[in-house]
């Protein structure tokens, strides 16, 4: 399962239902975590599927405020596609990322 770490504005947003995307750029160090599975993966060929909108993943990801183990997290389920952000949630315009949509919260710690 993915931690990701995000600032306590956000973690706020997404907790009170207010957020409901998360945006990573698109890097090969966010496209190895966010995509990566158990098997050989074409990652050019998949980022260009995500662009044109054919394909998403499903994951569990667990938002964490902090890095102590006693930090507050919401595990969530996401759908990571690829497009534009909200500025309102931390995306700059005209930009594309990962965009990781909020699909439930599954637990709260």
């Amino acid at each position: 399962m993915l931690t990701l770490p995000i600032k306590k504005k956000w973690f706020d947003m997404i907790l009170s239902g207010e957020k409901k995307e998360e945006y990573r750029e698109i890097k090969d160090y966010w496209t190895k975590r966010l995509l990566k599975t158990d098997i050989k993966f074409n990652q050019e060929a998949i980022i260009n599927s995500m662009k044109n909108g054919h394909c998403s993943f499903t994951k569990t990801v667990i938002f964490k405020n902090g890095y102590s183990k006693n930090s507050p997290q919401i595990k969530c389920m996401v759908d990571i596609t690829i497009g534009t952000g909200f500025k309102i949630w931390g995306a700059d315009p005209n930009k594309e990322y990962y965009v990781l949509k909020i699909l439930n919260v599954e637990e709260v710690k």
